[in-house]
């Protein structure tokens, strides 16, 4: 690979982490083509960017970035490394996490997101865990909904209540006043047969 070669490598990881929130490097090394080609392609289904790179490059790449300090991840770089880019935080883990139930790669190197890095494969776990912000956002929407589905429920029981009072009610008065008029036709019968 000549200098200018990889100075265009640099800068395309440059693009690729520029803004990235969530950057996984995991280890590919011992995948055969297949399982590689059905790694690449499920992470293209799950909106996670993945390029294979060289550590030294990606290296380079993570210290011209401003302010994000990935040094602590860089004692991973060895061996074959994949960068892994996506908008959800714990997407890249799950994938990874799904695949090893074939095989024991690809693995973990480390990982940076939510302004914390994570280095070894012991932490895929954690990071599979992670509640994406869709989800965080959905739970905390369903908790602001519980009081009002409550005091909702409330209110309509109560006026199922109310209202099936007031229909009893017309219900025992229809009797007495159906008696009534009954009685006042006899009595104004009774004085003409007289």
């Amino acid at each position: 690979m000549t200098k200018e070669d990889k100075v265009l490598v640099i800068q395309e990881i440059k693009e690729m982490l520029q803004d990235a929130k969530v950057v996984y490097v995991a280890n590919l090394e011992g995948m055969n083509a297949a399982a590689t080609s059905d790694f690449r392609r499920q992470a293209f289904k799950q909106n996670i960017s993945l390029k294979v790179v060289k550590n030294t490059l990606l290296q380079k790449a993570m210290e011209q970035i401003e302010g994000v300090d990935y040094s602590e991840m860089f004692e991973s770089f060895k061996g074959n490394s994949a960068l892994m880019i996506s908008e959800t935080a714990n997407a890249p883990a799950k994938l990874i996490q799904n695949f090893r139930k074939k095989a024991e790669i690809p693995a973990l190197k480390a990982a940076y997101l939510q302004e914390t890095i994570y280095v070894g494969d012991e932490n895929l776990g954690t990071l599979a865990n992670i509640k994406s912000r869709e989800e965080m956002i959905g739970e905390i929407i369903g908790l602001l909904q519980s009081p009002i589905r409550n005091v909702l429920s409330a209110l309509q029981n109560k006026e199922e209540a109310t209202g099936k009072a007031e229909e009893a009610a017309p219900a025992e008065e229809t009797p007495a006043a159906e008696a009534a008029p009954e009685a006042s036709a006899d009595a104004t019968e009774a004085p003409s047969a007289e």
